[in-house]
């Protein structure tokens, strides 16, 4: 078994407080739970929580409808290629479709089908309904505590 990695840092750590322990595990216990509801409701839907993501992703591009295989890359954080093989899977179950971009051929943009567009309407106003009924106890805010004095 291998020993932790402990991160080296020129900065002095400063040792936290019961406080902001309570603070960061509340926050991931949070966190954990809502992505807990999410991985479920995809799989419910048929889909695997990383295809939702996507369509997620594809949708919620900021400024326009589609994105490139390299931008949703970045935002699944996964490897070029590993997004290349979920882009795949997600054509052949028709939620997305691949397009040449009309200002520069090069350039591949991915689109939500209608099928994967009902998909994730679907599934996003389940997921606004959980993050409602979480909004007491599911709040950022409370990983303020670790600007707070111990």
């Amino acid at each position: 078994m291998t020993e932790p990695k402990t991160p080296e840092s020129t900065t002095p750590v400063v040792p936290l407080g019961k406080h902001q322990y309570e603070a960061l595990s509340e926050f991931r216990y949070q966190l954990r739970r809502f992505l807990h509801f999410s991985e479920t409701a995809a799989r419910d839907a048929g889909l695997t929580p990383l295809q939702y993501l996507l369509l997620l992703h594809i949708r919620g591009f900021p400024g326009r409808e589609w994105a490139t295989v390299g931008e949703l890359a970045e935002r699944l954080q996964m490897q070029h290629h590993g997004a290349v093989a979920l882009l795949t899977r997600c054509e052949e179950q028709g939620l997305v479709e691949r397009r040449r971009s009309d200002t520069d051929r090069r350039k591949v943009e991915i689109h939500l089908t209608a099928t994967g567009a009902r998909h994730l309407e679907h599934l996003a106003a389940m997921h606004e309904a959980e993050l409602r009924s979480l909004q007491s106890t599911f709040r950022v805010a409370r990983i303020t505590a670790f600007n707070d004095d111990a």
